[in-house]
C-alpha cells in the first residue's frame, strides 16, 4: 500500500462534500478538518509501516520454527556399520549378589 499524502484525505473529503452540495471555504472549521485529516493520514501511514514490520518479523520467526520442526522430525541418516560397532557401548557386567552364609557354620 502506498503512503497517503497529508492533504489527500482532505481533498477527497472536500470533493465528496462538494458533490453533496457543501463547499468547504476558508475558515476555522475547514482548517480544523484539514488538521484532523492530516493527523489521520499520519496515523494510517505509521500503522501501515508497523504492520509491515510486524509481518516481516512474524515471517522470520515462522520460518525459524518450521526449520526447527523439520530438523527434529527429519529421519536420521543411516550410520556406517563400522561406526555403529565403535559407538555401541559395551554391556556392563551384572552385579553379583553376595553369597549367603550357610547355617552350618
Amino acid at each position: 500500500m502506498r503512503p497517503i499524502q497529508k492533504d489527500e484525505l482532505y481533498q477527497h473529503m472536500s470533493q465528496f462534500l462538494k458533490a453533496k452540495g457543501i463547499e468547504m471555504t476558508d475558515g476555522t472549521y475547514p482548517r480544523s478538518v484539514k488538521a484532523g485529516c492530516s493527523m489521520l493520514a499520519d496515523a494510517i501511514n505509521l500503522s501501515q509501516k508497523s504492520i509491515t514490520l510486524a509481518k516481516a518479523e512474524i515471517d522470520r520467526n515462522l520460518e525459524r520454527m518450521r526449520q526447527m520442526i523439520h530438523e527434529s522430525t527429519a529421519p536420521k541418516p543411516a550410520a556406517k556399520a563400522d561406526s555403529k560397532a565403535k559407538a555401541a557401548p559395551s554391556p556392563k557386567p551384572a552385579a553379583r549378589r553376595p553369597k549367603r552364609k550357610s547355617a552350618k557354620g
